[in-house]
């Protein structure tokens, strides 16, 4: 076994001359290099590594050339300021322990990569920590195994276990059938689930179509396993059965236990003792119509400083969540454990209970609220001048509505806006306008994708989807929390407290080489090697602005990002351009802006409630369990509209329907319908006679004979052949012809190895899932 490197051992030989410079110097071999980062995922940024070899002047300029050499080979990638193997597991991962080696020892796998290495779980010594065992799901500190082998089924990692997650209950969630014969039977969710037979007495009330929670029964020699039903989730054609799914399925907490409830019944509302009382000012909430929660207040005003001349001062206040719930507390261990708020067309998964969420924390018109602000100066070109927290006391002077607020700076008040559109609301989008020069000059990334919103009927089905109006009440409130969250983190930066940031990375080199790829097909260049900044993928919108192709550069751009997260590190956030940047504005809903509410609580000596030496110690494991909870909850929210969307179109197969490729993949096209946001997918084998190829630079199919074919954001007509509403699943046929592809013929050579053979008398396969 190869020697682990350190900066003591690695700096203290001397192999080789350079005669050139004079002196003995020693510089790494590439394997060397390569063994170092693998070992020591933690400390592995460019100073980690001259400094282990201890490498000076012009030997770091040597190591950024080598460095660079073995990104541009495919060997390195960049992720966080720090270098891994291609293909290596994240240090923070959450893994699922299937099984047990020869030796009795664990081994797991990827939650979110099913297929991926083994990792071999190290026990901790004296039986201190946390012990897990097999068909637990862990999050863990992950160690690659330096002499590995590479077999699918060796190890290829250790691990060092940071949390057990709680045993999912063995329940089943199906809907209940009854077939000719009488019998009951559940209809599995989960396709790998067998059908499930329901004696009478154990029916509980369910009625034929109505989503249900079973308990499976020991199976039996002969037959299908038999259940007893737990209890009713509701109908599904109701969306809040569908909504339930989604919950289920991804392991959602969604009831909470009843010490949580009556420790949240138990707190009484925060005083006045110790705060700030800036009940007077004039601070206004502006949210979506519907929302129930208003956790963010703002207020603007000129700046009467001589010297910051056209200079503004914006305030915006935060509720103060740490104010109720302490480290510690069963409400603390629940809002952990749920990590976020989780919203669907219709419910809301709440991080805290509607006591906290709805009433104590919501800053209500005209009633008392505590909360955590931050008043910000700006100069006239829209930079920060400077700011302070505060813990006070206020008074909403008026719950709004975007396109309320919107409509009376535009000139149309009513009868709420107009006692405050010259002093409230005139003043807030002068600030805005201010602050927009600064981020203009800042330049984040700026992509122009549509969201869109499920309406609901009053029965919970859906109504119709829309694409809401981007309004500049939209961006100024956007911009002045992404400013609050900026002063968070510098603040805590300042004082030397840790914290947790929220970072994005920069696209990786293998990403930025496959957009390169694209653009380079539609005749645009992207420079190589360079740091890649947002200003250039602006540049790139821009170039394409108003052209047929503005859609398929603005998808193509958005997949060669990386993926935001939570991490005690900072290596700033890529997107909105900005060096150091924290969640603090919604900490009724994300834990992340509670730890760092906490944290400005106790480095500013703001009262009771601040961090814990405890939870700093932790905050490496709270980071990559919320990160974890963000993507459960973005899954579960994105297979809720799926299902909805699926059952909402059950009833049109066979009719055609308007729609853009959303993605290309050997094996087929994924369509969307723009009306719906809907995804399905459109099998190789039904595109025509001819032999199709995946050209991946290009985001195309194309034939070989004819050289037409099909690429990524292309507008088609399609008609519906299958669906399947339980998976959120749809199969569609294509009607456009092929079109003539440019430079698909000179990517043949790329493509070749990825050939797909699909012929028209192939037979269809059923409908796939997403992508």
């Amino acid at each position: 076994m190869a020697r682990k490197i350190s900066g003591r051992n690695a700096g203290s030989r001397r192999a080789a001359s350079d005669e050139v410079r004079g002196k003995d110097v020693y510089r790494p071999s590439r394997d060397e290099v390569l063994r170092y980062i693998a070992e020591n995922p933690d400390r592995s940024g460019k100073r980690d590594i001259a400094k282990a070899f201890a490498l000076k002047n012009d030997d770091r300029i040597w190591l950024k050339s080598l460095l660079r050499d073995l990104q541009d080979e495919g060997l390195l990638e960049k992720s966080r300021k720090r270098l891994h193997r291609v293909g290596q597991l994240a240090h923070v991962a959450v893994l699922d322990i299937f099984g047990r080696d020869e030796e009795g020892a664990l081994l797991a796998r990827p939650s979110e990569q099913p297929d991926g290495p083994v990792v071999q779980i190290r026990l901790p010594r004296g039986g201190n920590g946390p012990t897990p065992g097999v068909g637990d799901r862990v999050l863990a500190k992950t160690f690659p195994i330096e002499d590995h082998i590479g077999t699918e089924n060796e190890p290829a990692y250790t691990a060092r276990v940071m949390k057990v997650f709680e045993k999912r209950t063995d329940t089943v969630l199906g809907i209940f059938r009854i077939l000719a014969d009488g019998t009951f039977r559940i209809e599995p969710v989960e396709r790998r689930q067998p059908e499930l037979v329901v004696d009478k007495e154990f029916q509980n009330d369910a009625k034929p179509g109505d989503l249900v929670e079973v308990e499976p029964a020991r199976a039996s020699r002969y037959g299908l396993p038999r259940a007893k039903v737990l209890s009713v989730l509701g109908s599904l054609t109701n969306e809040k059965a569908v909504s339930m799914i989604a919950i289920h399925a991804h392991e959602i907490p969604h009831i909470f236990p009843q010490e949580v409830i009556a420790e949240a019944e138990a707190i009484r509302p925060a005083t006045l003792d110790g705060r700030e009382d800036w009940r007077d000012l004039p601070l206004v909430t502006i949210d979506p119509a519907d929302a129930k929660d208003h956790d963010d207040a703002v207020y603007a005003e000129p700046d009467t400083d001589e010297k910051n001349v056209g200079g503004v001062i914006v305030t915006v206040a935060i509720a103060d969540v740490a104010a109720y719930v302490r480290p510690g507390t069963a409400l603390d261990r629940e809002a952990l454990k749920r990590g976020n708020s989780v919203y669907f067309p219709d419910r809301v998964v709440p991080m805290l209970p509607e006591r906290i969420s709805n009433d104590l924390c919501s800053l209500r018109e005209g009633v008392d609220r505590p909360a955590l602000a931050v008043r910000m100066t700006f100069s006239a070109e829209g930079r920060k001048v400077r700011h302070s927290f505060h813990r006070i006391m206020m008074r909403s002077a008026a719950r709004l509505a975007y396109p309320q607020a919107q409509a009376a700076v535009d000139g149309t008040p009513d009868d709420k806006t107009t006692p405050i559109l010259e002093t409230v609301l005139k003043p807030l989008w002068a600030a805005y306008d201010v602050l927009k020069r600064g981020r203009d000059a800042r330049q984040p990334l700026e992509l122009d994708l549509p969201e869109r919103k499920i309406l609901l009927k009053p029965d919970g089905t859906v109504d119709s989807v829309v694409v809401p109006d981007r309004l500049d009440a939209h961006k100024l409130i956007e911009e002045f929390m992404i400013q609050a969250n900026v002063s968070a983190a510098e603040t805590l930066e300042n004082k030397k407290q840790k914290l947790v940031y929220r970072i994005h990375d920069g696209p990786s080199l293998a990403k930025q080489e496959s957009l390169r790829e694209f653009l380079q097909t539609i005749g645009l260049s992207l420079a190589r090697g360079a740091q890649m900044r947002p200003s250039q993928f602006n540049g790139i919108l821009e170039r394409v602005r108003g052209e047929d192709n503005e859609q398929l550069v603005n998808e193509v751009v958005l997949r060669s990002q990386s993926q935001a997260e939570y991490n005690p590190d900072n290596i700033g956030h890529f997107g909105l351009n900005l060096r150091r940047y924290a969640h603090f504005t919604s900490p009724i809903r994300r834990y992340a802006d509670l730890i760092v509410h906490r944290a400005l609580i106790g480095s500013l000596g703001l009262g009771a409630g601040g961090l814990m030496p405890s939870e700093e110690a932790r905050l490496e494991e709270i980071a990559g369990l919320i990160s974890q909870t963000e993507r459960r909850a973005m899954a579960a929210e994105r297979d809720t509209v799926d299902r909805l969307i699926a059952g909402f179109l059950a009833e049109r197969v066979d009719e055609t329907f308007d729609a853009r490729i959303s993605g290309v993949t050997k094996a087929g096209l994924f369509v969307q319908l723009p009306q719906y946001g809907a995804d399905g997918f459109i099998p190789v084998s039904s595109l025509g006679d001819d032999y199709y190829h995946f050209d991946e630079a290009a985001r195309s199919l194309f034939g070989e004979r004819t050289g037409k074919g099909y690429q990524l954001a292309d507008r088609v007509q399609v008609r519906l052949v299958e669906i399947a509403p339980l998976a959120g699943a749809m199969r569609f046929e294509m009607l456009t012809e092929p079109k003539p592809l440019p430079g698909s013929k000179r990517s043949f050579h790329k493509a070749k190895g990825q050939r797909t053979r699909a012929r028209a008398s192939q037979p269809r396969r059923g409908p796939r899932g997403r992508r």
